[in-house]
């Protein structure tokens, strides 16, 4: 495997990563590697997750559409418990 140097790291974040490491008992290359494995596939999957043009118009276009509703009592009473009495 490559060697890899990281250099400025905030000590907030080293400190981070020796919880971690402390915790599932790895050596600090092996954290480095879950951390860096883990971490990018966090990344991967969001980056396939974001919605394109045409349904980020239809979200907000339905969102628009909500934000125009009346605020009619009895519609939004639907799905609630009355209140008990003397509460």
């Amino acid at each position: 495997m490559t060697d890899i140097l990281l250099r400025d790291i905030d000590p907030a974040l080293i400190e981070r990563l020796n919880r971690v490491s402390a915790a599932n008992g790895w050596q600090s290359d092996q954290s480095l590697r879950q951390v860096f494995e883990h971490g990018l596939h966090a990344l991967e999957l969001a980056a396939t997750l974001r919605l394109n043009e045409r349904e980020e118009n239809a979200l907000q276009s339905a969102i628009n559409a909500m934000e125009g509703v009346v605020d009619d009592p009895g519609f939004a009473l639907i799905g609630r418990l009355p209140a008990a009495q003397g509460a």
